[in-house]
């Protein structure tokens, strides 16, 4: 049998329009939510729905329809002491540490995490994945951990994949071997 995964990153809201590090308080806005509840149809039924930790995955499920259980291993990558900060604040800040970050994935955030830290994670929560089909609605950083993990990519590949709020990264395979559709949205703009 095999396993299918349905990776949804979040609708958007302020702090993504603001480029703000993700801090697992900020909520989706009303526009990001109207898109949502438009979107609802277009999301597969599934045996489970998982749901990284944080506002913005709970109220996107919900917009969608959906009701799913957190799962830590799904948080997004921790970006320690910038946490809510603005990124162009944090440049302005701390721009060579930043950079280090951004360009090395072993480097890890002040107090935070590194990308092959969130890769890896990441990558073991996909190995347990059961039979069937579950649909994930992550932080747009699991996204990229999962794809990276599941195509064999380097790590340096993480930031060089944009994702999309509201569409479907589509995942299935069996035996560690994955196939991947790309994210598709799940409503008209």
């Amino acid at each position: 049998m095999t396993s299918r995964l349905v990776l949804v990153p979040p609708a958007i809201g302020v702090a993504l329009r603001e480029a703000r590090f993700y801090d697992g308080s900020s909520s989706i806005d009303e526009a990001g939510a109207a898109r949502a509840r438009a979107a609802a149809g277009a999301v597969p039924e599934a045996a489970r729905v998982v749901l990284s930790p944080g506002a913005r995955c709970r109220e996107t499920a919900g917009a969608l329809g959906l009701r799913g259980v957190v799962a830590a291993e799904l948080a997004p990558l921790d970006a320690g002491r910038w946490r809510g900060r603005a990124l162009a604040k944090v440049a302005a800040a701390e721009g060579e540490a930043l950079a280090r970050w951004l360009a090395d994935p072993e480097c890890v955030a002040p107090d935070g995490e590194s990308v092959r830290a969130v890769c890896a994670r990441v990558g073991r929560w996909l190995a347990s994945l059961p039979e069937g089909r579950t649909v994930a609605v992550v932080e747009p950083d699991v996204v990229r951990a999962a794809v990276v993990h599941a195509l064999g990519l380097p790590a340096e590949a993480f930031w060089r994949l944009d994702v999309a709020p509201l569409t479907a990264t589509e995942l299935s395979g069996r035996a560690g071997r994955w196939n991947l559709r790309l994210g598709r949205p799940l409503a008209a703009d």
